[in-house]
């Protein structure tokens, strides 16, 4: 499979019942394949109506961000745990994580990044199985998962701005390989 029937998949996906309520579902973007994946929690209001990941308050400070940490967007590939946006944005439910899941990881197996930069909790356990952004941010897990906080964690608490970029700088050198 390839990532283009992939996210016609995803496009056409009735697996949960978030597909009922949402506009777009929102598979991801960026370059397959690609040194560096974020992976979120689950698309928002402007997301959900444009079918692409990040483009609300939250992407715009991933976008101040990552240009910060010198990475360039259009290089990355991004997407959420789950792909279609969950009702007033509440957290998605582990019926919906569960349904996702082979999504996100047939786009990691097609992508195959170098790092994959788990931002917030929910993408930190679908993938990892853990919890505890606070505690495991910044760190290496699996040799290839670097936790970091959601953008929207960052925006409701800018104190945590500096080491959101520290982590995205991080992300970058694994993501070009020169550790």
């Amino acid at each position: 499979m390839n990532l283009d029937l992939l996210h016609s998949k995803i496009l056409s996906c009735q697996l949960c019942d978030l597909a009922l309520g949402r506009t777009k579902a929102v598979p991801g973007e960026g370059p397959c394949p690609a040194g560096i994946m974020l992976v979120g929690e689950a698309p928002g209001a402007e997301e959900d109506v444009t079918g692409r990941p990040f483009v609300g308050r939250a992407g715009r400070l991933l976008d101040r961000s990552l240009g910060l940490a010198g990475i360039n967007r259009s290089e990355v590939f991004i997407t959420s745990v789950v792909k279609c946006r969950p009702p007033l944005n509440r957290k998605p439910k582990s019926i919906e994580i569960e349904s996702c899941h082979h999504y996100l990881q047939s786009q990691i197996d097609l992508v195959h990044p170098r790092v994959v930069g788990l931002m917030g909790n929910v993408a930190v356990g679908a993938l990892l199985n853990l919890q505890g952004v606070t505690t495991l941010r910044g760190q290496v897990l699996q040799g290839r998962f670097l936790v970091t906080f959601h953008p929207a964690a960052v925006l409701r608490n800018n104190n945590l701005q500096e080491a959101f970029v520290s982590d995205l700088k991080k992300i970058k050198e694994m993501g070009s390989g020169d550790q």
